[in-house]
């Protein structure tokens, strides 16, 4: 091992002697087992190089030790790989006669090729799938038996899925790659016939646990008992054939939840008759996920049949010392025990994957996890092939980690990454619901945000990200609704950061401070889950991780940087309290009636640079504009960076309002054109525009568009207006007096800032100017009816 440059308080106790020694697979065990951690012979490879049979390699690596990390003993990426070592089957395992030997890999990233006394025996393409083989007839007689492990890595050079891994880490999200093996390498004895998986899904209304032993080898006309247990107390057994669906009584069901994690034991006997075969060991617990409406209507999620919040933190899964390997299984298990230390009950295991003793902690402790897919990197759009091997990676994910009863949601989009088309994105949604049926799916967490192509409508979760948030979406008809990301307040530690310097979403200067800022932002949480009806918040983060300095912990996880017991209460609070009594929207205010509104830009001036306001006192006053002729009367046009500038806040943007406008484009590309917008001072408490990338006229809050159906024309004239109406929750956009399209919004941005026409505002700077011009710019206290802005559009039509 070399200097750490972070140690963890586990650091120190890693040694060749203890590297992960703990048995891999717990929900399938066996007596006998044998762990190839430890001291592996390492290479560095070149594209196509022979395997090194025979060979003495140069260097010395420590597996499961990503060679990136300082655990390794490595500390660099190389793009392509060797690791070498021996080892011998022990004698009493009759292998070769009564038994056949397994070779396991818990996850070696991304190609790997397995080779045992020269015969290839296992191929796998992937980062975070577990692979095996059946390296019996590769064996010599007796004594050592070499294996061969050849591995290629490109990270994000190529389209492979790798999460958050980069081959050169931004200071921001992205970190440090981990290559080659990073989960446990072992081997077991199995008969001929034997176990392969278990397939396991409880039924909560039968008090049963369905159970299917599939079986691998020789295991034709086999049966199985399946015992059952509550400690040493039998609760049933059931006979049966391999392969074919059980049911096992469960009676008097003890269920599992967050407070009260109770995991039954189950013992499953492979027999020839009535003489047994195989024999091995699992666990299950006995829980349900779904979704009912709360006594205001409105979805939200179950567990068990009854209404409970997510409260949950984004964890990566990042290590100073082993990057994607915690250095002990202790270290595994601790971010896990301090969730519930936070009183937090959920887990966003966010695009990694874990070993698997990491899920039997979860299922242990009582903690829900929504399980991410990793994603593609960032940027463009992915090739159709990485498309189909990404959708192959996700099945594996899925068929792999079902069995977790912590795992009660998959999650295969974040934030658009990766993702090629908003059909596709659907698709994938109803694949993998077809493929586990049991849980939740989320489509697309941060749907809202960033490279996302929008909703699609599919899975059971409407998901949006917000920094600081937090993010307030609302339920639909068939999807309950949750922030997938919100908070990120960052405090630096000196002597506790990557790069000895940090960033965050919003900086604090102490633990005092930090911790008051994330008592605020989860009240606001708890009013959201009323007013708004989301089930679920996702805090970010656990720990910090390389730049990011937002965490709970220091990324060394030597400081506790908030008062927990603070964080401990209002966790709780939220978890007592969102119980789906919730409360509807605000009472709407009558406003002002009539369709003249309270503030109106004619445009008939026709000279000078200020445009009156008809109806009020609020004149605007123009830059980068130029006269032309309106709808009637005249207008203004604006050539990509003109605006006029209100001087005043003349909606209220966290109530009802509606803006309504004549617009006409010069051209109608890719780029973003607003009409009518109000400044926050960070971004546009709403837009209405031409959206670019939907090439739709649009009525838009960040991440959320009202679109029309049609591309508009250029240099036609169109009537806008966007309606906000509070009390539903809801965002609409006509187009011509007709509405042609409605967004659940439940909540909405308070703005103090100027309303503005020919422009809006993104990151606290100017942006979308129009190339067109804009007539008649109207605006109201209130959410107009559909009869009022057809009454609206009428009154300049000929």
């Amino acid at each position: 091992m070399g200097e750490p440059r972070l140690p963890t308080p586990w650091t120190a106790e890693v040694s060749p002697d203890n590297a992960l020694p703990e048995y891999p697979r717990p929900q399938l065990t066996r007596k006998n087992w044998e762990n190839l951690n430890g001291v592996w012979e390492y290479a560095a490879a070149s594209e196509g190089e022979a395997p090194p049979f025979g060979e003495t390699l140069d260097e010395r690596i420590l597996v499961p030790y990503p060679p990136e990390s300082v655990l390794s003993g490595i500390e660099r990426h190389d793009d392509r790989m060797w690791y070498r070592r021996t080892f011998e089957v022990p004698r009493g395992w009759r292998v070769g006669s009564a038994n056949a030997l397994k070779l396991h890999f818990g996850a070696v990233d991304y190609d790997a090729v397995v080779y045992v006394n020269g015969q290839e025996v296992a191929s796998h393409r992937g980062g975070y799938g577990a692979f095996s083989a059946d390296v019996t007839d590769a064996l010599t007689g007796r004594g050592p038996q070499e294996i061969v492990v050849g591995v290629e890595d490109l990270v994000d050079a190529t389209w492979q899925p790798v999460g958050k891994q980069r081959l050169v880490p931004d200071e921001g999200i992205f970190y440090e790659g981990a290559s080659g093996i990073w989960q446990t390498v072992w081997i077991e004895p199995v008969p001929t016939g034997h176990v392969e998986t278990l397939d396991m899904v409880p039924d909560l209304d039968a008090e049963t646990l369905n159970l299917t032993v599939r079986t691998g080898g020789d295991a034709e006309g086999l049966n199985v008992e399946a015992i059952v247990k509550d400690g040493r107390r039998t609760v049933s057994r059931t006979r049966g054939a391999a392969d074919e669906p059980l049911a096992l009584p469960v009676p008097n069901t003890k269920t599992w939840s967050p407070d009260s994690p109770f995991l039954y034991d189950l013992e499953v006997v492979l027999q020839d008759g009535r003489r047994p075969v195989d024999r091995v060991n699992s666990y299950f617990g006995m829980r349900e996920i779904g979704m009912t409406e709360g006594e205001d209507g409105r979805l939200r999620m179950t567990l068990n049949g009854e209404i409970l919040f997510h409260m949950s933190t984004l964890d990566q899964g990042y290590w100073p010392d082993g990057i994607y390997t915690a250095p002990t299984d202790e270290a595994l298990a601790f971010d896990l025990e301090q969730h519930k230390v936070l009183g937090f009950n959920t887990v966003r295991k966010h695009i990694k994957t874990e070993p698997d003793r990491w899920y039997y902690h979860a299922d242990r402790l009582g903690l829900l996890v929504w399980q991410d897919m990793p994603s593609m990197r960032t940027g463009g759009r992915p090739p159709a092939e990485a498309g189909e091997q990404f959708e192959a990676e996700l099945r594996e994910l899925v068929e792999q980690k079902k069995n977790w009863t912590s795992i009660i949601g998959w999650v295969p989009f974040n934030e658009g990454w990766g993702e090629w088309s908003q059909e596709a994105t659907g698709r994938i949604a109803e694949d993998v619901k077809a493929q586990d049926p049991t849980r939740l799916v989320n489509a697309h967490s941060g749907v809202n945000c960033c490279a996302s192509l929008g909703d699609s409508g599919k899975g059971d979760v409407i998901d949006w990200h917000a920094y600081v948030g937090p993010a307030l979406p609302a339920p639909d008809a068939t999807r309950v609704s949750m922030d997938g990301e919100h908070g990120g307040f960052g405090l630096e530690v000196e002597g506790h950061m990557w790069f000895g310097k940090g960033h965050a979403y919003e900086m604090t200067p102490d633990s005092e401070t930090l911790t008051r800022r994330y008592v605020e932002n989860q009240q606001d949480v708890l009013e959201g889950a009323a007013s708004c009806a989301i089930s679920g918040a996702i805090y970010t983060q656990i720990t910090d991780v390389e730049h990011e300095v937002n965490g709970f912990f220091t990324y060394d996880r030597q400081v506790e940087k908030m008062d927990f017991a603070q964080v401990r209460e209002i966790n709780e609070a939220i978890i007592r309290s969102a119980d789906g009594t919730g409360v509807g929207g605000p009472d709407p205010d009558p406003g002002t009636p009539g369709i003249d509104g309270v503030h109106a830009y004619k445009f008939d001036e026709g000279s000078g640079v200020t445009a009156a306001d008809a109806v009020g006192d609020a004149h605007a006053t123009l830059t980068g504009a130029a006269w032309t002729e309106g709808v009637e009367g005249g207008a203004v046009a604006f050539d990509g960076a003109g605006q006029a500038d209100t001087g005043a806040p003349l909606v209220d943007t966290a109530g009802d309002y509606s803006v309504s406008a004549w617009a006409k484009l010069n051209e109608a590309g890719d780029g973003f054109q607003t009409v009518v917008s109000q400044d926050t001072g960070r971004e546009s408490a709403f837009f209405l525009q031409y959206s670019g990338q939907d090439q739709r006229w649009a009525m838009s809050f960040i991440g959320l568009r009202a679109l029309s159906p049609e591309k508009p024309e250029p240099n036609r004239w169109y009537h806008l207006t966007g309606v906000r109406d509070a009390q539903a929750g809801t965002l609409a956009l006509y187009v011509d007096g007709e509405k042609v399209d409605s967004k659940s919004a439940c909540s909405a941005a308070e703005s103090t800032g100027n309303t503005m026409i020919g422009r809006g505002q993104y990151g606290g700077e100017p942006v979308d100017h129009l190339r067109g011009a804009v007539d008649d710019v109207r605006l109201f206290d209130r959410a107009l009816s559909d009869a009022e802005v057809a009454e609206l559009a009428a009154v300049h039509r000929h």
